[in-house]
């Protein structure tokens, strides 16, 4: 298929959040782009569009995302946008996305995965053990909290809402003692300075999809279809399918207190999930192995198992 490729007079819209560390990956999808195609930057506008997200207001008062409409906060203007033509492509963190795609839109292209631990960020302590009991530490991630909660339960956990300057400028301002940011994030803004501990997967599993970068499109658009093959990341794609199923398989449509990493080796994807409790009263886990191309249905399968162990009412967010 021969396409037309954009130009600085018909650029390619791209549709990003307006936080820098959302600038930042919609920059980086540019320059991959651009790279890709032999392309001047200029044949890419980069267009930035207010979610609900990141209404001021919701941001300082620090309330759970589930209580203000859950993922789709960061997601419901930008994909108005591209359905009526106002945009292009749209850059997402992968972890903020919902399982299911407006009818319409696909999200089919990953960029390749940065580092996927939590970072510990803190002022004046060197790592979560060093906290004394009864410090206050602020995270708006359920999935951190009820970890926290579960390996800590004599910490003070606040909500703690916005980008990573706001929050670091809360911890200046004694709000909380620490917080956890993901590596990934503070790798793309080059703030690593601020980190004082990078928690293992072993210690802290991460969020679904948590270091990847997707790209969403019109189902019908066949230029950005093609464009975005040429910079998908396949790996990416085999792990996020695996814990993309996994979370939908437990609740993918709001924010939920449950941890997920698949990893590859040679033609092997491993898995490991965990589901929490809320109040991190409890944790359930499990791991498994399959082949790459099972990924999807490994995921499913870990989720049953799990649901199967919790027994009712173990998700008491959906009572």
């Amino acid at each position: 298929m021969t396409i037309t490729l954009p130009t600085p007079t018909s650029p390619l819209r791209i549709g990003t959040r307006g936080s820098p560390l959302a600038l930042a990956q919609a920059h980086e999808t540019r320059d991959r782009l651009a790279a890709a195609f032999d392309l001047p930057p200029a044949a890419f506008e980069i267009v930035v569009i207010k979610t609900t997200g990141d209404d001021r207001a919701l941001i300082d008062a620090d309330k759970p995302l589930k209580e203000l409409g859950g993922k789709g906060l960061f997601t419901r203007e930008i994909e108005q946008d591209m359905l009526s033509g106002k945009i292009d492509i749209a850059v997402h963190s992968m972890k903020d996305m919902p399982v299911l795609q407006p009818e319409g839109l696909v999200l089919d292209c990953y960029l390749p995965r940065e580092d996927v631990r939590d970072a510990f960020i803190s002022p004046d302590h060197a790592s979560l053990t060093d906290l004394p009991e009864g410090a206050v530490v602020g995270s708006s991630s359920l999935r951190r909290r009820a970890q926290l909660a579960h390996r800590r339960p004599d910490l003070t956990l606040v909500e703690f809402r916005g980008n990573v300057q706001t929050r670091m400028k809360k911890l200046e301002e004694g709000v909380a003692q620490a917080t956890f940011l993901a590596m990934a994030g503070l790798n793309r803004l080059q703030m690593t300075q601020v980190v004082r501990t990078a928690i293992a997967p072993e210690d802290m599993l991460p969020a679904v999809a948590q270091g990847a970068i997707g790209i969403e499109r019109r189902a019908d658009d066949s230029r950005a279809a093609e464009m975005l093959e040429a910079i998908h990341d396949t790996p990416t794609g085999q792990r996020l399918a695996a814990e993309r199923a996994f979370l939908a398989a437990l609740d993918g449509s709001c924010e939920t207190p449950i941890a997920g990493l698949a990893e590859l080796s040679g033609g092997t994807l491993h898995l490991r999930g965990e589901i929490l409790r809320t109040d991190g009263s409890e944790s359930l886990t499990d791991a498994a192995d399959a082949p790459i191309e099972d990924g999807a249905a490994l995921g499913r399968d870990m989720a049953q198992r799990l649901l199967t162990r919790a027994g009712k009412n173990f998700f008491d967010w959906r009572t």
